[in-house]
């Protein structure tokens, strides 16, 4: 196993900037927000851990990519933001994909990204795929369908005997298809993917500085070492992308995991089985998340001095 560990110069640099006009923006945060992400860059931090690599298949290993700093980020010509036109995240729950690409983006859309738990295959030639976006057109599909702890099981029944022409609006080769349970492990994941792929088309490309959610992944158990949270690095790049007070953000996060769902009013889409609605939400595995967030709220409101730059 190899671990990277990066200078705390080089960390306080890529979270911070030696822009003045970058780190003045820096400096305009709440003492709370700074304090959280200065974390980055202190050694004895034990939020913010040093990424690891434990194979020659992993990400990095197979995918050399120089890293992006804040400062390259907010530079960034290509990159889009939210405008009050365009705000909105559309997830529209899908299982038929025709449909989804017949469907036109919303007016107020920033981004619409369509789920479905069906195995995706962009062509013949293709094994699979777990999704597609145009991150220029805001628009992505993804599949959680291998995420299912039983999908590479022999009882799983989804796979197409022969290949069937239908026309475009003719879905019965879907009937009886085969869908995972939704547990815990299985929402954890999707939630890791869709967070993830949500970032690039906000401009976050992969991380390299810290473990963070935003690492990328060149299989199913690098994808569960990858945390569910951004590094400091990135999270000051999203938090610039959409704005948002990052202490009131974590709070929700909490209140999201702690929340009953079986009480929450759901609508149920047409062609959804009676046996998946409303069904409770499944955290089991947030719990060490949860943990890690209220640890990240408690060093924010420390009272420390506020931080000065050199």
């Amino acid at each position: 196993m190899q671990t990277i560990r990066h200078s705390e110069q080089t960390l306080r640099a890529a979270l911070i900037s030696k822009n003045p006009v970058l780190v003045s923006q820096y400096e305009k945060l709440g003492a709370a927000e700074r304090r959280l992400m200065n974390e980055a860059f202190r050694p004895a931090s034990d939020l913010f851990e040093p990424i690891t690599l434990h194979s020659q298949s992993d990400w990095i290993t197979s995918h050399p990519e120089p890293p992006q700093d804040f400062e390259e980020f907010f530079n960034d010509p290509s990159r889009k933001t939210p405008s009050p036109e365009k705000h909105s995240i559309y997830i529209q729950c899908i299982g038929h994909i025709l449909k989804f690409l017949k469907k036109k983006k919303p007016e107020d859309a920033f981004c619409i990204v369509g789920i479905t738990m069906i195995d995706l295959y962009p062509r013949n030639s293709w094994n699979f795929v777990f999704g597609q976006a145009s991150l220029t057109d805001g628009v992505g599909i993804f599949s959680f369908a291998r995420y299912g702890s039983d999908f590479y099981s022999s009882s799983y029944e989804g796979k197409a005997k022969a290949f069937q022409k239908k026309s475009s609006s003719d879905y019965s080769v879907f009937d009886d298809y085969y869908i995972p349970a939704v547990t815990s492990v299985l929402l954890l994941r999707s939630c890791k993917t869709l967070t993830h792929e949500i970032g690039h088309i906000f401009g976050l490309r992969h991380c390299q500085w810290l473990a963070c959610l935003m690492q990328g992944s060149n299989h199913l158990e690098e994808a569960d070492r990858r945390p569910l949270h951004l590094c400091p690095i990135c999270l000051r790049k999203l938090q610039c992308a959409i704005g948002f007070n990052i202490i009131e953000r974590y709070k929700a996060l909490v209140r999201w995991i702690d929340d009953d769902s079986a009480d929450t009013p759901r609508v149920t889409p047409k062609h959804s089985r009676e046996d998946n609605v409303n069904l409770p939400k499944p955290v089991e595995a947030f719990k060490e998340w949860k943990e890690w967030i209220i640890k990240c709220l408690a060093v924010a409101q420390k009272s420390e001095p506020s931080y000065r730059s050199n």
